[in-house]
């Protein structure tokens, strides 16, 4: 918590609530979602880059049609509040969110991960994943910043990522368990 310097304002913040039902309508459980108030966020204060890439449809067709004939299986996975992970790079200030109540003197908070409604919270997630997947052995593909491949002892796994939806197919079993099992370890 501090005070924001004299440039930049501390952006607000809002509850927004929802209730996720069951097919038959019963109530399953309720959901809050901490999401900010961007229309106060200043490019080169409070961000510089939005811009974070999404998977080429092409890509993703020609993953399912290698992997099909070969009877590869193919998997996903969603990354729950994926937006949560990404760990900010500018130094951006908003207001104690409502019905929040500390012991302090000041008014605002400084973000140090990213939250849902950011400007920048995409592009902020989409880094996280690539650093991650990276370090665990995945190499970018020269064709779609999106699609992640590794080759291990003559096998090879792909990843597609659309924003937080992941589809993993390959054929060794075994790689694709374990780059799920780390995938979920992680996120």
């Amino acid at each position: 918590m501090q005070q924001p310097p004299n440039g930049p304002r501390a952006i607000g913040k809002k509850w927004v609530f929802k209730i996720k039902r069951k097919a038959d309508g019963s109530i399953e459980k309720y959901k809050a979602r901490l999401v900010a108030k961007v229309f106060r966020q200043k490019y080169g204060i409070d961000y510089t880059e939005t811009f974070s890439p999404v998977i080429k449809y092409v890509t993703l067709r020609m993953v399912v049609a290698i992997s099909k004939p070969f009877g590869w299986p193919i998997d996903q996975l969603d990354v729950v509040t994926a937006f949560l992970y990404g760990v900010m790079k500018e130094q951006v200030f908003c207001v104690i969110p409502e019905g929040v109540n500390l012991d302090s003197t000041f008014d605002c908070l400084v973000l140090v991960k990213s939250i849902y409604g950011l400007k920048q919270a995409l592009r902020v997630w989409n880094e996280t994943f690539d650093e991650f997947v990276c370090s665990i052995g995945f190499q970018v593909s020269g064709f779609d910043p999106c699609l992640y491949i590794k080759t291990s002892d003559g096998h090879c796994v792909f990843i597609l990522v659309d924003v937080d939806d992941v589809l993993m197919t390959g054929i060794s079993l075994e790689l694709i368990a374990q780059t799920k099992n780390d995938l979920k370890t992680r996120f």
